[in-house]
């Protein structure tokens, strides 16, 4: 397929950006990225030859979450926008305003200019984190009918990624929306794959930090994994596939327990010197623990909790396929690896 009016992607220089730029050129589109700073142009170029596809047609401008300044030049004959920019920290902030602020108030300010803009269509890249976080009781399947409850202790970046998609959901319904612009959601899990550069991003930590034995032990703790390649897939069939219009998609790959995705990297990489832990950290311990580090009390809440993303929906409208979970993990690995972040 191909077409001449371009399609905007924000938040150009991210991990499954930078993919979903790779694909969409790779289809024969025209592509406009969003930068916060267009001293990023060079090493995102970089990433997509990387990727096997030649970025010369592809276009760059400055255009900040933050601010007007940029948004409507960058819109300019745009018919389709896949909001992609986020901010994604690997630490819990001091203020959760610091990620919520600029995740709301930044989905609303694309959503007005591209309406402005007379745009048809945007596909908001959210997450499962605006679906199944604060419901850690429940053993579960989640579907797109779930929300996050933020009135629970589900912290910032889950909170920031199920305010900005409420708030998108109520432009789109609201009466703002004068023009009837269409919106799809995707709702990806923990997004592993390959690393096109060495600007790693937080769910490539998960890996290093094993890789490296640099925790005694896996909690008790199950993921919901996916592939980035896959999650890019899902997002340009959300622009291209007419039924999907007014739709959340969730993109999981299935689950794996930490142990899994610690067994499964041993199994690859302990030959080749590796020390990835054995042991299962207690639930109790990790609990004490939390107390004491940060990172632990992230994700405290979420110990031996056993749930299940259902995909169906994505697999039956956007005709959905994807890599295994394992795939996934080892993929991220390997380019880790390649890239010498290891």
């Amino acid at each position: 397929m191909s077409t001449q009016t371009p399609i905007l992607v924000t938040g150009a220089s991210g991990f499954i950006a930078i993919h979903t730029i790779a694909q969409l050129l790779q289809k024969g589109y025209a592509v406009r990225g969003t930068l916060r700073s267009l001293a990023k142009e060079a090493e995102v170029r970089e990433a997509i030859s990387r990727l096997g596809q030649d970025p010369a047609s592809a276009l760059f401008v400055s255009a900040n979450l933050n601010q007007d300044a940029g948004w409507r030049e960058a819109l300019e004959n745009v018919a389709t926008v896949l909001h992609i920019a986020s901010p994604f920290p690997l630490d819990e902030p001091e203020d959760e305003d610091e990620l919520i602020k600029p995740a709301v108030e930044g989905t609303l300010r694309v959503l007005r200019f591209a309406h402005e803009a007379g745009v048809k269509r945007v596909v908001q890249v959210s997450s499962n984190a605006a679906v199944s976080a604060g419901h850690t009781a429940e053993n579960r399947t989640f579907t797109e009918a779930d929300w996050s409850i933020v009135e629970n202790k589900i912290g910032a970046y889950s909170k920031s990624k199920t305010l900005a998609e409420r708030a998108a959901w109520e432009f789109i319904h609201g009466a703002e929306n004068k023009n009837k612009m269409e919106m799809v959601a995707i709702n990806p899990p923990f997004v592993l794959g390959p690393v096109p550069n060495k600007n790693y991003n937080t769910s490539s930590e998960l890996i290093r930090t094993l890789l490296l034995g640099q925790t005694p032990g896996t909690a008790r703790i199950k993921m919901a994994v996916v592939d980035v390649r896959d999650v890019a897939t899902a997002i340009i069939s959300a622009m291209e596939v007419e039924e999907a219009n007014g739709k959340r998609f969730l993109v999981s790959a299935g689950e794996l327990w930490l142990k899994e995705i610690a067994d499964l990297l041993r199994a690859q990489y302990a030959p080749r010197g590796y020390k990835i832990p054995r042991l299962q950290i207690p639930s109790f311990v990790a609990r004490i623990v939390a107390r004491f580090d940060k990172k632990v009390a992230l994700i405290i809440n979420t110990l031996d909790w056993d749930y299940r993303l259902s995909s169906e929906q994505a697999e039956q409208i956007l005709k959905w396929t994807h890599r295994t979970p394992q795939e996934a993990v080892l993929a991220m690995a390997e380019s880790l690896m390649e890239q010498g972040i290891l």
